[in-house]
């Protein structure tokens, strides 16, 4: 289990960490979390799946609008491939067959707002990361390769845990308009002492983005050092 992590506030905080290959992970915390913009990794998981479904490769487009979510978290094409693969209806059906039982994608449009666990955001970077997938290999390089390339300035987050440039992420983070208050969440792979670490971080309640990130640093830090002891 990770370390007692230091919460300002009324901030919650919820972190799992797993060696990747092993199978054992561990955790602290079960609330339910807004998304923020770490829905967007299961978003492109789920167009990739239909894709492969579909026995057909991303269009121009649909790649275009998935580097542009990933590497630069932008939420006009987040919209477009939400709509693509069907909205919540269609991003429920993916993370069935992802195994994952505790996320609900948001109602409309407002994908921010889909509902989920660290728990089951590990559950979702083992389909990412992981050998046993319903992704295809190449999904998972073409997916694996986006969230290696993130924007200076957005590569907060678990990557506190890794060694150097040894992570790919995705992070989110939105204020919530009737409280003022900062979901900040991060999560992806990292490299640690010589393994690799699948870790997500979720936090909500943060008086600031700023704090929210330190949170969740904080949180990534002492999952993979408990964890890898």
């Amino acid at each position: 289990m990770p370390g007692p992590v230091t919460v300002s506030g009324d901030a919650t905080v919820a972190v799992a960490v797993r060696r990747l290959g092993s199978g054992a992970s561990a955790g602290y915390g079960d609330a339910v979390f807004d998304t923020a913009s770490i829905v967007k990794v299961d978003i492109l998981a789920a167009l990739l799946l239909r894709a492969q479904d579909a026995g057909r490769r991303l269009t121009t487009r649909e790649r275009t609008c998935a580097a542009a979510m990933i590497e630069h978290s932008d939420n006009d094409s987040a919209t477009a491939l939400w709509r693509v693969i069907g909205g919540a209806d269609g991003l429920d059906a993916a993370n069935e067959r992802f195994g994952l039982t505790e996320t609900t994608g948001g109602d409309g449009p407002l994908w921010g707002l889909t509902r989920t666990t660290a728990a089951d955001q590990l559950v979702l970077l083992e389909q990412v990361f992981g050998a046993r997938s319903e992704l295809g290999g190449a999904s998972r390089t073409y997916l694996q390769g986006l969230m290696g390339r993130i924007v200076p300035g957005q590569d907060w987050g678990v990557s506190a845990a890794a060694d150097g440039s040894g992570w790919a992420l995705k992070n989110g983070w939105m204020p919530r308009d009737a409280t003022g208050l900062w979901v900040v969440n991060s999560i992806g792979r990292v490299t640690a002492g010589g393994d690799d670490y699948l870790v997500a971080a979720l936090s909500s309640g943060n008086p600031t983005k700023e704090q929210g990130i330190a949170l969740v640093e904080e949180a990534a830090r002492s999952a993979v050092s408990a964890y890898g002891r």
